[in-house]
């Protein structure tokens, strides 16, 4: 009897440690790809200046990276205003938070218009722009699709992925975060990688 209660006391005692760490693991919102084998870096990329960039670049910031282009008519558009409805929703630490665009249209997204659109989003968002070889190469390792898709009258839309990629400010890829999903799901993601 003495045995049995000790045993059930030992399994008590572990279930309880068993949650502690649970508990102490972040509940987010977005998917947690933590650990993931793909998508380390975005370079050699440049931004509009020409400077080429890199996650380093943004050391201390939580990165939240989208590859978009300025014609999108809606997707790109939401997706970005969202990310800087977030910076809002955390006061001061919406300073700790870097936007980037890569665009998937380099074809038409000119260094100047992607100055322009990413600046209606905020003076601090970032836009990268590689030549078609470099936005193939850095799309595939992010394993984001996307394609030209002709209209009518002889212009062209793209079709792409639609999530985004959240990095904590160690520049670790920790959230895969799907379209749609709100400015205060991302804030509250965002966060929880702020303090951890």
């Amino acid at each position: 009897m003495l045995r049995r209660t000790a045993l059930l006391s030992l399994a008590g005692t572990a279930a309880t440690l068993l949650a502690g760490c649970a508990e102490n693991k972040p509940q987010f919102k977005a998917v947690d790809i933590t650990g993931a084998d793909y998508a380390k870096d975005f370079a050699p990329l440049p931004d509009v200046d020409g400077k080429p960039r890199s996650i380093k670049d943004f050391a201390g910031k939580a990165v939240v990276v989208f590859f978009g282009y300025t014609q999108c008519p809606d997707v790109c558009p939401t997706t970005l205003g969202e990310i800087a409805q977030a910076k809002k929703l955390l006061g001061a630490d919406g300073d700790k938070v870097q936007g980037v665009l890569v665009t998937v249209d380099p074809e038409r997204d000119t260094p100047e218009v992607l100055k322009a659109y990413v600046g209606n989003f905020g003076p601090d968002f970032v836009a990268l722009r590689g030549t078609p070889e470099q936005t193939a190469a850095v799309a595939k390792d992010f394993k984001v699709y996307y394609k030209k898709v002709e209209t009518k009258g002889g212009s062209y839309l793209m079709d792409h992925s639609a999530a985004s990629y959240v990095y904590d400010p160690q520049g670790r890829l920790r959230l895969y975060s799907r379209y749609g999903s709100g400015p205060q799901a991302l804030a509250d993601d965002l966060r929880l990688l702020l303090r951890a």
